[in-house]
């Protein structure tokens, strides 16, 4: 097995996440099977009880697993499947050196930092990278493995120490260090600074690792004599400094690492030149070049509470990139605060409530992502209320769907006290309920976690045809509440139709307004399994509908669709999809400004 590390200095949000995940795209280019570990400092021993304003979105895995963003990262990126064990925390490591010292392991010993919190890393890492996450079978060739924070951060000293072990232990040839920097420009001097790299490449020496690729991040590439400089400061070659400068999308970073020949120099250290090729990144090429020309826009509202943060809802917003590219639409989200919504705030804030009424009401669709709390829930109720009565295509997930039920119930049923019982647990009309199997002394790994399968009831209908008129699908959850079994025939009787179920029947997991053009809500996160080139099939549905192009969609054979669907493993629109059409450039507000989703120091 051949690690490549990838570590971050002088500040946070460089853009580690997609620099590893751009590293595991050229060297998967050059032939080789690739898979990935993200080290996160944190006690935690997951990510599940974050709040999303605290460290963005919560993703979550095939197995249940809750875990960093940065995994979304390097699934997106590399089509992989990965493991709750390829995300390692300070709280797991520690958790299970406990455990082994409980049970008396270590036979009296006294348990230290060193050796037994560092070997019980190196010994996770071993084992996990040779776990097949790409669907074949055996190990990797390659792990790239991130290490979260900064170099001196003092959460990281243990994982630091591990891996300097690690890489005497594995032994030259079969460790390559990535260090990915900042190189400011100082407005008022106007050139580029190297001082910062070379403190921080001093650290990363004094802690026993020394970098053989150095990453730099800058708003421009960087000068020759810039290069000479930190080569001669920091002891890397001139052809191992690559610039990672600002770029209009993110595609464009692993043609950024290709054109400087990072490929070579990482080969270089870890001995495979003469079993690799020269990186075949023609897809890659075309959908980065053409992602900038688009010009039709599809505006999609998001009406959420952790607007303030993209990264609360990046895996969404990445589904969204990816099914407007596949409708050749530019994809402009304009981020609506479920709170300024409701009366209230117009009372209290009345420019920010007719701002939110405005960009609701000017949008071509309307999605309500999942979230928690009672917070901002009348303002989602009234957007799906809109969308309904005006027949403004709507994607509600988990809780959007949740709240396009209550909604149901209260305007078509005149059920006017129906609510989930996790906002009113004396609710007359219990729509939502706690599920069975919940815990409510537990927060963390105690929802209903990772991937389900859920049975289509209604053949025809719109999400069936979606996912190419499947009997099944396999899509993740992630959920306490759900909507309550013993209302569904008043809901479907009043016109509600519950087209997706799990196998057991009683679990609701699509629901669709049959004479609506696009009003359709999930249990289920189907954003988490969208990939470039193979976009989530009701993402698709949702802008196919919003841009005019729902029916041949529907109509079309000819696409493919996403998600593990019936018997068949393909997992979405094949690379050839993008030959032939155009693919969409993010909108400017993602880019730019205060959700800049897109820009390299954000996460893919």
């Amino acid at each position: 097995m051949k690690y490549v590390l990838v570590t971050g200095g002088v500040v946070s949000g460089l853009g580690k996440g997609v620099t590893a995940s751009s590293i595991g795209v050229v060297l998967k280019a050059c032939g080789l099977r690739i898979t990935s570990i993200k080290i996160d400092p944190y006690l935690n021993t997951d990510a599940g009880t974050m709040s999303p304003f605290e460290h963005g979105e919560v993703f979550v895995l095939d197995d249940g697993g809750e875990v960093d963003l940065d995994l979304g990262n390097y699934e997106r990126f590399l089509d992989l499947k990965l493991t709750r064990d390829n995300n390692i925390t300070t709280g797991k490591i520690y958790q299970s050196v406990i455990n082994k010292e409980r049970k008396g392991d270590y036979l009296g010993k006294t348990v230290q930092v060193v050796p037994h919190i560092t070997d019980a890393i190196q010994e996770w890492i071993e084992r996990v990278s040779m776990i097949p996450v790409d669907g074949k079978e055996g190990p990797a060739d390659v792990c790239v493995i991130e290490l979260g924070g900064t170099i001196g951060d003092i959460e990281s000293m243990p994982f630091i120490e591990a891996l300097g072990q690690f890489s005497y232990h594995v032994g030259p040839g079969n460790f390559c260090l990535v260090h990915v920097s900042l190189v400011p420009v100082l407005n008022v001097v106007g050139e580029q600074k190297t001082k910062p790299t070379q403190h921080s490449v001093r650290g990363l020496r004094g802690l026993g690792l020394t970098p053989n690729i150095l990453a730099c991040r800058s708003t421009k590439a960087l000068d020759e004599n810039v290069k000479e400089k930190l080569s001669q400061f920091c002891h890397v070659p001139v052809a191992n400094i690559v610039t990672l400068h600002d770029v209009t999308n993110i595609w464009h970073i692993p043609l950024l690492l290709k054109d400087q020949n990072a490929h070579e120099a990482i080969l270089k250290v870890l001995n495979l030149q003469s079993v690799a090729w020269e990186p075949m990144l023609e897809e890659w090429t075309n959908r980065a070049t053409t992602c900038d020309k688009l010009q039709d826009p599809v505006r999609i509202a998001m009406v959420g509470k952790y607007t303030g943060l993209s990264d609360s809802y990046l895996s969404v917003l990445k589904a969204l990139l990816h099914a407007s590219v596949a409708c050749h639409r530019k994809l402009v989200v304009d981020w609506v605060p479920s709170a300024d919504l409701e009366d209230a705030t117009a009372k209290e804030a009345p420019d920010a409530h007719e701002a939110a009424w405005n960009l609701l009401k000017g949008a071509d669709g309307i999605l309500v992502p999942g979230g928690f709390g009672d917070r901002g829930v009348q303002g989602k109720i009234l957007a799906a209320n809109y969308a309904r009565e005006n027949n403004v295509p709507y994607l509600g997930i988990c809780l959007g769907m949740q709240i396009a039920v209550i909604e149901f119930a209260r305007s078509v049923m005149n059920l006017t006290g129906a609510n989930s019982t996790e906002f009113n647990p004396d609710t007359t009309a219990p729509c939502v309920v706690f599920m069975p199997e919940g815990s409510k002394t537990h927060m963390g790994g105690t929802m209903r976690l990772g991937s389900r399968r859920t049975y289509f009831q209604v053949t025809g209908c719109k999400s069936a045809k979606l996912y190419g008129n499947a009997s099944y699908v396999d899509e993740r959850h992630r959920h306490r509440y759900e909507v309550n079994p013993d209302m569904v025939p008043e809901f479907e009787k009043a016109g509600l139709l519950f087209v997706g179920r799990d196998e057991s029947g009683e679990r609701m997991e699509i629901i669709e307004l049959p004479d609506h053009p696009f009003f359709v809500g999930v249990q289920f996160h189907p954003e988490f399994k969208s990939r470039p080139g193979k976009p989530s099939a009701l993402f698709l549905g949702l802008i196919a509908a919003s841009s005019g192009q729902l029916d041949s969609w529907l109509q079309g054979p000819s696409h493919h669709r996403t998600a593990t669907i019936g018997h068949n493993s393909s997992n979405g629109v094949t690379p050839n999809s993008y030959q032939n059409g155009h693919i969409k450039k993010p909108a400017k507000s993602l880019v730019n400004g205060n959700h800049h989703a897109n820009g390299i120091g954000m996460h893919i």
